[in-house]
């Protein structure tokens, strides 16, 4: 597991963290806007990865945001990052490509040179 993503925080550890009332976060994570990990005993534990989250919503909603439209931010957010995984991977694939492509182009032409013989280069010279 990621230690971004590592449940440590309690609560109230939580809310100091992000500069955020227990009781907003408990809200927060009604509204789908974090989701904590629960402990055997059904303690919530946050990472750091929602603290982050949490203290991004923070500051929008301080901005004017309505947690609808933090929502919408996040969502929108999470398929950028998502797309620009997409596009990383098919920069990969495509140079893997242009590598095989290179290296056939290459051995076609090698095959092609070999086929030359040396009675067709007489004949190519004398013309």
């Amino acid at each position: 597991m990621n230690d971004r993503n590592r449940p440590l925080f309690m609560i109230s550890v939580a809310a100091e963290l992000s500069g955020l009332h227990p009781q907003t976060l408990r809200i927060y994570e009604t509204k789908g806007l974090v989701t904590p990990q629960r402990s055997s005993g059904n303690t919530r534990l946050y990472s750091q990865s929602d603290i982050d989250r949490l203290e991004l919503v923070g500051q929008l909603t301080s901005e004017g945001i309505n947690l609808a439209g933090v929502l919408r931010i996040i969502d929108l957010q999470r398929r950028v990052d998502e797309q620009d995984e997409d596009n990383e991977r098919l920069r990969r694939q495509l140079n893997k490509l242009e590598k095989l492509v290179h290296e056939y182009e290459i051995r076609s032409r090698i095959t092609a040179l070999a086929k030359i013989t040396p009675q067709a280069i007489r004949v190519a010279d004398s013309e």
